[in-house]
């Protein structure tokens, strides 16, 4: 069995920004780091063990994994397959900017959010067959996969086996934490982030600050 928890990267400028960002390499924001050491705290704070640390290799997510890897006393794998989906010409371009020059686009994405390619870029059935050839390799265990957004989306219609667009429905937050078994197709948590909540503001800062 392989249980996998999927944690979003921190939050970047870009995120704040509403920025689309696909392969395009943006660090973490001040938030965003915080946000890090949060998650990383609350998981060291479980019982559980980990088996393996999985990251895709773009900067946000590789800085979200740094704390992950030093608390539990792990060592990031990089993998490109778990990398966000490649947002091609829309990359850098606000949502507004993008419905401006490429409507074309947004009306097809409406019309079929799986397999409409982004302009230069990939559909979401490109991004999961990557994701699926990684599912298939991970070994068996627990293992811990810091990622991205549009990958959990993914990952989460694979596993669950989600038909038409509900796979989108899902609020997948920063350094949220979603918990599968593959390939027994259950889900033990979507887009947990008890960690950023009101409770934890605490958490980590001077860890942050030093």
């Amino acid at each position: 069995m392989k249980e996998l928890w999927l944690l979003r990267h921190g939050e970047t400028p870009w995120n704040a920004e509403g920025r689309f960002q696909g392969h395009y390499d943006v660090g973490l924001s001040p938030e965003g780091l915080r946000q890090a050491y949060r998650l990383a705290e609350r998981l060291a704070a479980y019982r559980h063990s980990f088996d393996g640390l999985y990251s895709s290799d773009l900067q946000r997510a590789a800085l979200t994994a740094r704390p992950i890897a030093e608390a539990l006393g792990l060592t990031p794998i990089y993998d490109r397959r778990i990398r966000e989906i490649y947002a091609g010409e829309l990359q850098g371009l606000l949502r507004s900017e993008s419905e401006l020059r490429y409507p074309e686009f947004h009306r097809a994405v409406q019309l079929d959010p799986w397999n409409t390619k982004r302009p230069g870029g990939e559909s979401m059935a490109d991004l999961a067959a990557r994701v699926q050839e990684f599912l298939d390799e991970l070994p068996e265990g627990r293992h811990l996969v810091v990622t991205h957004g549009g990958v959990i989306r993914a990952a989460l219609k694979l596993v669950l086996h989600l038909d038409n667009g509900s796979w989108r429905r899902f609020h997948i937050q920063n350094t949220s934490i979603t918990r599968l078994l593959y390939p027994e197709g259950t889900a033990l948590s979507v887009g947990d982030v008890g960690h950023l909540e009101a409770w934890a503001e605490g958490l980590a800062d001077e860890a942050v600050l030093s």
